[in-house]
């Protein structure tokens, strides 16, 4: 195996480890100023449609942030996967008493409701593994988002804006980037946020 790839298996198991590791009123009170700081950025606060995900393995939680900014008028959804193109993701809107189902990694995706492009899209809220200061991204491995905003290296200031969402205790030192990786406008914990460029103070 290249050793790059080795490195960040390494670095998954450990970011994971870290985050799952969480008791949960660390992960409420994490949700809760993930919910707050998202709320005060430019990028959030113009979007009219954001997608998020359905925290799963320890992830920090948008939920919070759903609840809140649905109340301001936002138009909240979720990824589905999608078998065609292969393993592509499509976006349905998100109710709280919606019914889920289990998708092949056991996570939930609503079982029923319209489903629409990321290009449809004004904000994704993206799950990470981990990141660094400059705002390089690890993710799980699978390449779902990656696969789906192939596009945006193209064609990067075009909509949505991408911001990955990840606990405090998931940064690590400087990161190379893969010849696939999506670049992200910005990077969201509990404690900071991180343009795509390097900033080191907390806002």
């Amino acid at each position: 195996m290249d050793e790059s790839l080795q490195e960040r298996r390494r670095q998954r198991q450990i970011m994971r480890a870290r985050r799952r590791a969480l008791n949960p009123f660390a992960q409420k009170k994490a949700a809760l100023q993930l919910a707050l700081r998202l709320l005060r950025q430019a990028p959030v606060l113009r979007a009219r449609r954001i997608a998020l995900y359905l925290a799963h393995d320890g992830e920090i939680d948008p939920l919070r942030f759903a609840m809140l900014a649905h109340a301001r008028g936002k138009q909240i959804f979720v990824p589905v996967l999608r078998h065609f193109p292969a393993d592509h993701l499509l976006f349905t809107p998100w109710q709280r008493q919606a019914r889920l189902r289990r998708n092949r990694f056991g996570i939930g995706e609503p079982a029923q409701g319209q489903r629409f492009r990321v290009q449809e899209l004004d904000v994704v809220l993206m799950p990470l593994v981990g990141f660094d200061a400059a705002g390089g991204r690890l993710g799980m491995g699978g390449g779902f988002y990656d696969r789906t905003l192939a596009w945006k290296k193209r064609t990067p200031t075009r909509p949505p804006v991408l911001i990955g969402l990840a606990h405090a205790c998931q940064e690590l030192p400087a990161m190379v980037a893969e010849p696939w990786d999506i670049p992200l406008q910005a990077i969201a914990s509990d404690r900071r946020w991180l343009p795509a460029v390097r900033l080191s103070r907390p806002d």
